[in-house]
């Protein structure tokens, strides 16, 4: 048992060393700067998940409206 979670925590740490990090693209650059790369990706992806939430509730509330005036119209 304790070897399969050795084999599989290796198996991570060698696909974690094959990754992009942003912070190690320049090791002159200190402090936040050094995340910019990591905070702007997460902010298009917040962005993407507010546009899309906003979609999907917008659609819902048609959709509905629709189905509540066709079971009003069918009664």
């Amino acid at each position: 048992m304790f070897r399969k979670i050795s084999l599989f925590i290796s198996a991570i740490k060698s696909e974690l060393k094959k990754s992009s990090w942003p912070w190690e693209s320049d090791p002159k650059v200190k402090g936040f700067r050094k995340y910019r790369e990591l905070w702007s990706s997460t902010l298009v992806v917040l962005i993407a998940m507010v546009l899309l939430g906003a979609y999907v509730a917008f659609f819902d509330f048609v959709m509905a409206r629709v189905v509540t005036w066709a079971v009003e119209q069918l009664s």
